[in-house]
């Protein structure tokens, strides 16, 4: 079993490599074991599981990962941090550490072709900062994900996790519907990090579910449109992804004009994009 990092291995750690939390990659490590257990008991992961593990750190949490996962993918922007990595977990899981592979790459840019095999869970902690183009990112480069569980930002998670008529559902709520059903997992106390964040965290579930037979860059255009410009009704937000059509799109999707985009569901933001079709307006671009 792998002996997993206390607050004084970290801080030891940080001292030999020379470095400390940056919030250039929004680095907060997580400095508590129980907390570490706590994560990786509630990511529900089997013994064939490949996990993706985005911004280890210092690998507090990558230790409990290999004690459960068939592989962890950690995936570390920062390239001291990847560097050091399979020696600490070399040396505090011995028995597992061939288990872990390293690839230094920016997890919101990654490429299918840049990890040694699909994986088949996401679990993180993720920088604050990029978690919702992080997770997304990941949803669509990666079909073979069929699950994760990340640390995030507490107003993050509400809004990967809320539903239409919410004053926080909105353009992340809608991405991640089509993708995956999302919720919530639990709360973190700030008081586990180092450095100790002046926001909430909470951990957020997801498990993978057929994605819609759509075009889903027409789709995400919809959505980016409708939430760019959320105070307004759907006839003026959208007039910068549907053009001088909006009023037929909106009629042929049987959705009233006088509507703001946190009252549609993912369903009726498809029924949008299915009504625009093949027009004249302006192509959407990706999300």
């Amino acid at each position: 079993m792998a002996r997993l990092l206390t607050s004084k291995d970290i801080r030891s750690l940080s001292r030999g490599l020379a470095i400390s939390p940056t919030k250039k990659w929004g680095q907060n490590f997580v400095v508590d074991a129980n907390t570490v257990r706590r994560i990786a008991a509630a990511a529900k992961l089997e013994s064939d599981d490949v996990v993706m593990e985005v911004g280890p750190g210092l690998g507090s949490l990558t230790l409990a990962l290999i004690e459960i996962a068939r592989r962890v993918i950690a995936v570390e922007i920062d390239p001291k941090l990847a560097l050091a990595l399979p020696t600490t977990v070399a040396h505090r899981a011995p028995e597992e550490h061939q288990r872990l592979t390293v690839v230094e790459a920016d997890a919101a840019r990654i490429a299918a072709d840049q990890l040694p095999e699909p994986p088949t869970a996401l679990v993180a902690n993720l920088p604050y900062n990029v978690a919702v183009p992080v997770v997304l990112h990941a949803l669509e480069t990666f079909p073979s994900l069929q699950k994760g569980l990340v640390m995030v930002q507490a107003e993050v998670g509400d809004r990967l996790t809320a539903g239409p008529g919410s004053k926080i559902y909105g353009a992340p709520s809608v991405k991640m519907a089509w993708y995956a059903k999302a919720s919530r997992a639990g709360s973190v106390s700030a008081n586990v990090f180092w450095p100790v964040p002046n926001v909430a965290s909470g951990l957020v579930r997801f498990e993978r579910i057929q994605s819609p037979d759509a075009d889903r860059v027409q789709v995400f255009g919809a959505v980016d449109a409708a939430f760019g410009q959320r105070r307004k009704m759907l006839r003026q937000s959208l007039k910068s992804w549907a053009g001088d059509e909006v009023d037929a799109v909106l009629d042929r999707a049987g959705i009233e004009p006088t509507r703001r985009g946190e009252s549609l569901d993912i369903t009726e933001f498809i029924a949008l994009a299915d009504a625009r079709g093949g027009g004249t307006a302006p192509r959407a671009q990706e999300a």
